[in-house]
């Protein structure tokens, strides 16, 4: 059988991900404020954040991915559910790629076919399901602040 053109780059892209992902997360130190991780990466505080106050709908997600690595799995999930679900997910994702490409499956006519779609659909609902918790648990919005349960929990690891 032969496989599509989009097999092969699908392949390296999930590995070269799960391995950025997770080599990114135990690089980084978890934000004790829940959020912004990412700006030690050089990038932008969330513009979203800054401009409304009131968190995006991956705020957390480099937090709780840093957080999952770093031994504090219930902090990354308190967190931001979704990062967890990423730092989890992704790996998983690349060893069943493999193992597909060992079975001589095309990850093309899997991932672009019904099941990618349906994949993709949950993906987004966990997302927005994440957001949610981030939105109910925000300290702007006048809920329990997901940071201070973080900052509280983890601050053995956060302070390194």
């Amino acid at each position: 059988m032969s496989r599509s053109p989009l097999h092969l780059p699908i392949l390296i892209a999930l590995v070269a991900s799960a391995v950025a992902v997770l080599v990114l997360g135990t690089q980084l130190d978890p934000d004790p404020r829940g959020h912004g991780t990412h700006e030690q990466l050089g990038l932008p505080a969330c513009g979203i954040r800054e401009r409304w106050n009131v968190p995006c709908p991956t705020c957390g997600v480099t937090t709780s991915v840093a957080l999952l690595v770093h031994g504090e799995p219930r902090a990354a999930v308190a967190n931001q559910p979704f990062g967890f679900l990423l730092a989890i997910g992704l790996p998983l994702l690349a060893l069943w790629a493999i193992w597909m490409h060992v079975r001589k499956k095309d990850l093309g006519a899997v991932l672009l076919g019904p099941i990618g779609s349906r994949a993709i659909a949950i993906c987004l609902l966990l997302l927005l399901a994440s957001w949610g918790w981030r939105l109910i648990h925000s300290s702007s919005l006048g809920g329990a602040s997901s940071s201070s349960a973080v900052s509280g929990s983890t601050s053995s690891s956060i302070s390194r």
